[in-house]
């Protein structure tokens, strides 16, 4: 028999570090699919984008950074200039699968992580991004009453092994740098969730809605 085809995945993250907070796990678990990481913003940082490159290592995957600004007092950005420059980053060949932020964010609240998710939404219904599938992170902070946690409701929720969860928590606060006392070593994810869609119309009225299940 032939051999099964491994699924080639693209994630598409705002910041360096969310593809691992959010989806480390999963890219862990799935030694045979091949993965390929946008981060669309901080290609400029000295620090951060050489983390970056370590981390997709680490992670077996490729990847490429942007610019998007990310500055302290963000202010929201045209929704065409999202769009932009994520057909900017993307590479030549073809997914099975997108992953990327929900449009109401991982915790209360991240604008970047909001804009990007609807940008991506919208580029899948146009034709822009052709997939079949789309995977929406799905994890909640109960409106910053504790750390975001992933939802146990979504279409896919897996607990990560102890020995996955190490690998993703030390690429966190060893590869990226964060102190162990930090928001985002705190936050490391256990579990992993995502809302799946293999129809856009569908994927375009639940961020109508939204983003809300």
């Amino acid at each position: 028999m032939p051999a099964k085809k491994s699924k080639s995945v693209l994630v598409i993250v705002a910041h360096p570090d969310d593809e691992t907070l959010w989806a480390g796990g999963t890219i862990l678990s799935h030694p045979k699919w091949n993965f390929f990481v946008i981060a669309l913003s901080r290609l400029t940082d000295a620090d951060r984008a050489p983390r970056f490159r370590n981390a997709l290592k680490i992670l077996k995957s490729e990847g490429v950074m942007n610019d998007m600004d990310d500055g302290p007092f963000q202010q929201p950005l045209d929704e065409n200039e999202v769009e932009e420059i994520i057909l900017q980053s993307l590479p030549q060949e073809k997914f099975d699968l997108l992953i990327t932020h929900n449009p109401s964010g991982e915790y209360t609240r991240h604008l970047r992580h909001e804009e990007v998710s609807k940008a991506v939404i919208n580029l899948w219904n146009s034709g822009k991004i052709p997939v079949s599938e789309l995977w929406i992170f799905a994890y909640s902070d109960g409106g910053k009453k504790y750390y975001p946690k992933a939802e146990e409701t979504a279409t896919i929720y897996n607990i990560l092994s102890s020995r996955i969860w190490t690998q993703k928590y030390r690429i966190i606060t060893e590869t990226y740098g964060f102190e162990k006392s930090s928001w985002e070593a705190q936050t490391t994810p256990k579990a992993e969730a995502f809302w799946q869609f293999k129809n856009s119309a569908n994927a375009m009225l639940w961020l109508k809605n939204g983003g809300i299940a």
